[in-house]
């Protein structure tokens, strides 16, 4: 039999936002957060103490019998603190962590659980939570994220609340927030809700399946009542907890012909739950014949321009499900940098832009200049990905939102020059235009592998902890596959490769000095700087001790180099006089030789 976690993390990778939660105090123990009867027991001794008696060891029964009701925590905090401003502060003393507290780390904070279950409202996998908890451990958690959810904690608040299907995430506190006196307590408080959050009760249970961890169903009967109401069963209900359901909960689970869930804590739950759906998704790559399929298919519609509609759609819209694929809703900026985040990021964009790369190599390598606008639009869509508000983001993963656009820079780039496509290339390099906040920049002067990823960070790939140029090297080793059907020769590929690096670090350099009169920086150096092959300034042959090898490298990499060069002279570039092109080169080849390898 399927174990039941199993399930569970299937159902939510293949199902996005369609199961809410519904949390119990269980979820915050492990913070030590106290639970909302702990907390009028308390509040119930305080006042004996004041009252100087004794209240133990049945604090609820002594509060009866002196006053002859059930304690009620909004009478209970007026008798004790007779301010909102001193309410106020006894409440933050029970949910709020002192300095001592958050020195000892771990108490009344986001637990291991809040943390995990943020993370899967940030990757769009749960949209909605239920709880009955009156702190604000899941708010912090999703905003240390860069989330801000919508807290509906009274039934004013759901009248004004937006429909759950425009935020990104509700959190329904159907207790209430613990700096409302309001909040519920008693059995009397929690027999009935009023009528506008039943309705959104009745919404959530009848149109998403139900993940529930940490309550116990006992005390909550107008909760278990909402439950009840919903006839409806279009997904599976799944109850998490750590012995076998008894009584209401049982009850309440069979209504639901749900799922138990044994587990040994909240904790371990939700981190398990939040590893295995992120372990589906790296598995949910594009299979490879999809790619086949669209290569297919635009090799068809270039061949033939009455199909010019129809390769436009198939373009535009896979250059669409990646844009949307890649947004910063799904890649969220302002998170704290770590080396597995960065791996499983690359992952992520590399995985959602695999197609569109294939397409892009072989569109810029057979397409006419007729096609043209179609690489330029594409590769214009996806530079912008990183157009947002410098004051929130986080630098690596801002910049790293660049690296699918940099990924079909390298494709469409080097496909071009492979084919001597030479007009295609340099559209590519200058027609797309990046928008930063205050300023835009053509391709080449925003889409380099430093721009992306420092290399410092990029030393942080596996296998490239050692290499001169990291993120080079690995975008060499990973776009090798999609060219292989074009470039079988491995050393045609490496030569286009680095050819592609090395034009484009020359026109940079050119751009700066032309542009901007900065003599000083030049163009990235790629991984061919350091070949064992380079000598000074990559156009000459070298010693005449080179090996045969070495001088046939050499001979074809000058043979397609002077073929784009002339192609750019004939543009006009270089002020269309070879001697200015030989003045950067030399400059280049200077400043490559001052660089230290070692």
């Amino acid at each position: 039999m399927i174990e039941p976690i199993l399930s569970l993390s299937l159902c939510v990778h293949a199902n996005r936002e369609v199961y809410a939660l519904l949390l119990g105090s269980g979820i915050s123990r492990s913070a030590r957060i106290p639970t909302g009867w702990d907390l009028v027991l308390d509040l119930v001794r305080q006042l004996a103490h004041l009252s100087e008696e004794d209240c133990e060891p049945e604090p609820r029964s002594w509060y009866e019998q002196k006053y002859g009701e059930e304690p009620d925590y909004s009478k209970l905090l007026e008798q004790i603190a007779k301010s909102s401003s001193e309410r106020n502060q006894l409440l933050r003393s029970y949910f709020e962590p002192t300095d001592e507290e958050r020195e000892e780390g771990g108490i009344k904070v986001p637990t291991q659980a809040h943390r995990a279950i943020a993370e899967l409202v940030k990757n769009s996998y749960i949209k909605v939570i239920v709880t009955t908890n009156f702190d604000r451990l899941l708010e912090i958690a999703l905003r240390d994220i860069g989330i801000e959810p919508t807290v509906i904690s009274t039934s004013d608040s759901v009248e004004g609340a937006l429909p759950l299907q425009h935020t990104k995430c509700t959190i329904i506190k159907v207790h209430g927030d613990y700096l409302d006196t309001r909040i519920k307590n008693t059995p009397s408080e929690l027999a009935a809700y009023d009528e506008p959050l039943n309705c959104l009760l009745d919404k959530v249970f009848d149109e998403y399946g139900l993940i529930i961890c940490g309550w116990s169903g006992d005390w909550d009967e107008a909760l278990r009542d909402a439950i009840r109401r919903c006839k409806s069963r279009r997904f599976t209900t799944f109850w998490a907890a750590r012995r076998r359901l008894q009584g209401q909960a049982s009850e309440l689970l069979n209504w639901r012909q749900g799922v138990f869930v044994p587990i040994k804590d909240a904790d371990s739950f939700f981190t398990e739950l939040n590893e295995k759906v992120q372990a589906l998704e790296e598995l949910n790559k594009p299979h490879p014949l999809s790619a086949k399929i669209a290569v297919a298919t635009l090799k068809k519609y270039l061949v033939d321009d009455s199909h010019r509609i129809r390769l436009h759609d198939l373009v535009t819209q896979e250059v669409e499900r990646v844009y949307e694929a890649t947004s910063v809703e799904r890649f969220p900026v302002n998170t704290q940098f770590n080396e597995q985040e960065l791996i499983r990021r690359l992952n992520l964009y590399e995985s959602i832009s695999e197609i569109l790369i294939s397409m892009f190599i072989n569109g810029c390598y057979w397409g006419q200049e007729s096609h043209q606008s179609l690489w330029i639009n594409s590769l214009d869509r996806l530079s912008n990905l990183s157009y947002i508000d410098n004051s929130i983001r986080y630098e690596p993963w801002h910049n790293l939102r660049l690296y699918p656009a940099l990924l079909l820079f390298y494709s469409g780039g080097i496909a071009a020059l492979a084919n001597q496509q030479y007009n295609t290339f340099y559209s590519l390099l200058f027609q797309p235009i990046v928008k930063n906040v205050n300023e835009t920049y053509p391709a080449i002067l925003s889409l380099s592998t430093t721009a992306v990823l420092k290399s410092e960070i990029a030393r942080k790939i596996p296998n490239m902890q050692n290499r001169k140029t990291p993120l080079s090297d690995y975008i060499n080793d990973l776009l090798k596959s999609s060219f292989q059907e074009l470039l079988p020769d491995e050393n045609k590929y490496q030569l286009y490769f680095d050819l592609f690096e090395y034009i484009i670090a020359i026109i940079y350099t050119y751009e700066l000095q032309c542009q901007f009169q900065n003599y000083y920086s030049f163009g990235q150096p790629g991984r061919f700087a350091w070949k064992r092959w380079y000598t000074k300034h990559l156009n000459h042959l070298g010693d005449v001790n080179s090996s045969p090898k070495d001088k046939m490298e050499k001979a074809n990499w000058n043979c397609e180099l002077t073929k784009v060069v002339d192609f750019l002279l004939e543009l006009g570039y270089f002020q269309g006089v070879k001697e200015e092109f030989l003045k950067i080169q030399n400059f280049y080849g200077e400043r490559i030789d001052k660089l230290n390898w070692d």
